[in-house]
């Protein structure tokens, strides 16, 4: 559905305690959870989104594992303090509140951000993210990257639903409270 009321959907996985990746960038700890014919609901999540937002190290890893660039279908973004202009995939920029204010007042689908940790930071240090759906991996990695890095505003949450699949994969929703501090 296109509309001018675009949400800001994190949508992002994480170990149990707390981890988007090891300190090398290594996330193959995801692989635990693949299951033939199941995609977490990824695939209705991504028909409801016409927007993407990576952060730099996210993009490169994606990259990274070569064959086919899967959202050839939506406008990417990639957030990034050294890369200006675009590519054959997506365009650079480097203000991220300028970024969302000016993608919300376009019309069109919901946009999706995933990763990595200093793209995280800087939504919710904008208080930018209107939804929060986050897969939690059961696996403990340690150490590592971590998805919510200290430093970031206090902000309140409303939870919306769960689901727990066969993997042990358990998957969170939550909305951004209107009177959220900034």
């Amino acid at each position: 559905m296109v509309t001018t009321n675009r949400g800001v959907n994190l949508y992002i996985a994480m170990s149990l305690d707390g981890y988007i990746a090891k300190e090398d960038d290594n996330i193959d700890f995801l692989s635990q959870v693949q299951v033939p014919g199941e995609d977490y609901g990824y695939a209705e999540f991504t028909a409801g989104i016409d927007t993407v937002i990576w952060g730099r190290k996210t993009y490169d890893k994606v990259l990274s594992f070569g064959g086919e660039f899967h959202h050839k279908d939506k406008k990417v973004w990639v957030l990034s303090n050294s890369r200006t202009g675009r590519d054959e995939n997506v365009e650079y920029f480097n203000d991220l509140p300028a970024l969302i204010k000016k993608l919300k007042k376009e019309k069109g689908k919901n946009i999706y951000c995933d990763g990595g940790g200093d793209l995280v930071f800087e939504l919710f240090k904008y208080s930018l993210i209107d939804r929060v759906i986050v897969s939690v991996i059961p696996h403990l990695l340690g150490s590592g990257i971590r998805l919510f890095k200290d430093g970031r505003p206090e902000q309140n949450l409303t939870f919306k639903k769960s689901l727990t699949f066969p993997s042990g994969l358990v998957q969170l929703w939550y909305d951004k409270k209107e009177n959220t501090k900034v």
